[in-house]
């Protein structure tokens, strides 16, 4: 892996097509707060429940107004799902990881603090489905022939989303596949066997599955890499060089708000006057306004008075981030080499990506939507690898099921059928003094961090009003 700055980037890149989600945070600097231009009699202007990157960029533009803040996180860490840690002496990260200069908000938020980029390697190799099993290709056969289905499979993307930024822009459009599944997508190509099989785990694998995950998501992310399928390949190349930790961590300082770690939230209630949390700990909190700032799936487990909006209960019970979504790294001794590994829809190891050659091993991390696979038992994950790469010796194993996450209860979102066209509009909007952010509402890049700085200056915008009354 090579260090790089922004202002040396390569004009090429090749990422991987596992567009993931979620990372970061172990190390905090608590801070007090400052007393704000409009002082009341409560400690705090606004109480932000949750510090992921949607969470401590509500909070940091918040201070920037002169107000006061409060955060509240369940974990004893920050980040969310963006979390750095370490393996067999290398630093990894478990939940979302990579950036890309079209993501505006992330990348000047990098160029802003200093932060250096690592770019992943390109495979030397790539083992795809054959019509016997697996075989190697060369990267320019697998990708060409995958990127040429990819862009059958998404030719409807330039009159769904002419407007990458609000995919709402052609509703009338975007209604009439809003309800398509990937699967739904799949079955009309007429696709052979073979293509299929190089398709299906590109699409419906990112999604939880081609029958859970919406059409729409994939054309969505498409439209955003302006179409093009070297662009889409692309967005996943770029990492913080200090890790999601560093930046998450730098725009927590920013925010110089009082940060309260281990303190998960049990009730918010809205009195129209003022909003009060409690956390499960019995500590209470009141402030002019709150800004949930936690993942949908997890909307349902804090007690709302006056209730959730049906939309909301809605959106969190068919959940938006994907329920069994699991990240692992491994280390692996086997002929393998320097090679991208795809498998199809189905299998218990969606993606292996090559990070780095280690004296006796390879590193590579890899994905994976099926729940009965412990991504933290060597004997497991060795098993579900050695359906695609026989020889396979896992010698060592670190993951994280997402999905068993009592703070995530999901991974990286990717929206169900019809929740773009049936949900997205209202649960963006502010629910009295409470308003609600996070990458799973993001208008444009769902799912990356991208998505949860765009979510929480949002979030901030909609809460200050009442701040200043």
């Amino acid at each position: 892996m090579s260090n790089t700055t922004l202002s040396g980037l390569p004009l090429t890149r090749r990422g991987v097509l596992t567009a993931v989600t979620a990372a970061a945070a172990a190390h905090t600097i608590l801070r007090p707060s400052q007393a704000s231009a409009t002082r009341r009699r409560h400690a705090y202007d606004v109480i932000v429940v949750g510090a992921g990157f949607a969470g401590i960029t509500a909070a940091r533009d918040l201070r920037r107004k002169g107000l006061r803040v409060l955060i509240l996180e369940a974990r004893n860490r920050i980040g969310g799902r963006t979390w750095t840690s370490t393996f067999q002496g290398e630093q990894v990260e478990m939940g979302g990881v990579w950036v890309d200069p079209m993501q505006t908000h992330v990348w000047q938020e990098i160029e802003d603090q200093g932060i250096g980029l690592v770019a992943d390697p390109e495979a030397d190799r790539a083992l795809f489905p054959t019509a016997t099993g697996f075989g190697y290709f060369s990267p320019e056969e697998a990708f060409g022939r995958q990127g040429e289905l990819l862009t059958q499979f998404c030719e409807q993307a330039p009159q769904v989303f002419s407007d990458p930024t609000d995919p709402m822009a052609q509703a009338d459009v975007l209604r009439l596949v809003d309800s398509y599944s990937i699967r739904d997508r799949l079955n009309a190509m007429g696709l052979s066997t073979l293509d299929e099989k190089w398709l299906s785990g590109a699409t419906g694998g990112l999604g939880g599955g081609s029958d859970r995950g919406a059409y729409t998501q994939f054309l969505h992310w498409w439209a955003l890499c302006n179409y093009n399928a070297e662009q889409y390949y692309g967005i996943n190349t770029f990492r913080p060089a200090g890790g999601m930790t560093g930046l998450a961590q730098a725009i927590l300082n920013e925010a110089a708000a009082d940060l309260r770690l281990n303190s998960p939230v049990r009730s918010i209630t809205d009195n129209g006057r003022e909003v009060t949390v409690r956390t499960r700990a019995g500590m209470s909190y009141t402030a002019s306004s709150v800004v949930v700032a936690v993942p949908v799936n997890v909307w349902n487990t804090i007690d709302f008075a006056p209730g959730l909006s049906l939309q909301r209960r809605r959106a969190s019970s068919e959940t938006f981030g994907v329920p069994g979504a699991q990240k692992f790294w491994l280390r692996l001794r086997t002929s393998l080499g320097n090679t991208y590994v795809h498998t199809p829809d189905g299998y218990p190891v969606d993606t292996l990506v090559p990070i780095k050659q280690l004296a006796d091993s390879q590193l590579m991390v890899g994905f994976s939507n099926d729940r009965r696979l412990n991504v933290n038992n060597v004997a497991q994950v060795e098993r579900a690898v050695r359906l695609v790469v026989p020889d396979a010796r896992v010698l060592a194993v670190k993951g994280q099921n997402w999905g068993a996450d009592p703070y995530a209860r999901g991974g990286w979102s990717f929206r169900r059928p019809g929740q773009l066209t049936g949900l997205l509009d209202a649960i963006q909007r502010p629910q009295g003094r409470i308003s609600f952010a996070t990458s799973d509402i993001a208008s444009g890049w769902s799912g990356y961090v991208e998505g949860a700085i765009e979510s929480g200056l949002r979030a901030a915008e909609q809460v200050t009003h009442y701040a200043f009354r």
